[in-house]
């Protein structure tokens, strides 16, 4: 009786504690009904997720990177060859003996005056896929600083024409050198660049002057060709600018014109005869910055 009471007190304990271990089991696995079961991540995971980032990032730099130099590529490509220097008489010749002779320099004198009339000017210049130096006076700068960037955002380039439109070579030297540099500092504050061509009104000039506008880093000109556009000959008459220009002209003619109505008239008839007598337009910024 004793042994039978014992053997079904044990296995009952037995059967209490297999059920105890098995719920105690269940409940550690098993959620309440519509709740969400959250997962810690593992330090696996956080390892891959810092390697995806950090891959990220190098392609980031590495594309940037890639940008930057290709700008720098493409502003190379802008940089325009020294191909051609102005001699003693402000010709345009040549560096190579074979290279081109017949080619002529386009200037512009005393403006930005009016939009209409750069326009008109850029626009025919465009049409023969010209370049041309705009010698610009400071004071006119001054006044209307939206046809400088006008000239420069179309692509052609600025020379200094010294602020006030006087002769220069009656002014002391410290009196023309500052007629040089405020022109210079304007034109920077405005568009972001200097010019790197001189020309003094009336063509005026001496040592002095050559020297300031030398330690400015710019070329010094005057002209060689002269199309008489300011002349009381030539008001109003587009056909006469055209002739003066011819009668003169040389291979490496540095023609000098201004900001005129009758000049604006003339200039397609005039670089379509050039083109005709083939005579090509030389890039400023292909001549060299000394004489020679």
């Amino acid at each position: 009786m004793f042994r039978t009471t014992a053997a079904i007190l044990i296995a009952a304990s037995l059967l209490l504690s297999a059920c105890g271990t098995q719920e105690a089991s269940t409940t550690e696995n098993t959620a309440p009904e519509n709740e969400t079961v959250s997962s810690v991540p593992s330090e696996e995971s956080n390892t891959s997720n810092m390697k995806d980032n950090q891959t990220s990032t190098q392609d980031s730099l590495e594309q940037t990177e890639q940008q930057e130099q290709e700008q720098t590529e493409d502003k190379k490509e802008q940089q325009i060859e020294k191909t051609y220097h102005m001699n003693e008489n402000y010709y345009i010749k040549p560096n190579d003996e074979n290279g081109k002779k017949k080619v002529v320099l386009l200037t512009f004198d005393d403006g930005p005056k009016e939009e209409e009339m750069i326009n008109g000017l850029i626009d025919t210049l465009d049409k023969h896929h010209a370049k041309a130096i705009f010698f610009v006076n400071g004071y006119r700068v001054k006044s209307h600083p939206e046809l400088l960037k006008l000239i420069y955002e179309r692509e052609q380039i600025i020379g200094n024409h010294a602020w006030d439109h006087e002769d220069l070579k009656k002014m002391s030297a410290s009196e023309a050198a500052k007629q040089v540099t405020d022109v210079q500092h304007i034109v920077k504050e405005t568009i972001g660049v200097e010019p790197e061509f001189f020309r003094p009104p009336f063509g005026s000039g001496n040592d002095a002057l050559k020297e300031a506008v030398k330690k400015n880093g710019m070329l010094y000109m005057t002209w060689s060709n002269g199309s008489l556009d300011w002349d009381k000959s030539t008001q109003n008459k587009p056909e006469k600018v055209v002739q003066n220009v011819l009668d003169q002209l040389n291979p490496g003619s540095n023609i000098l014109m201004h900001e005129l109505p009758w000049t604006v008239g003339a200039l397609d008839d005039l670089l379509t005869k050039l083109e005709n007598k083939g005579y090509s337009f030389v890039d400023p910024r292909s001549i060299e910055l000394e004489a020679r």
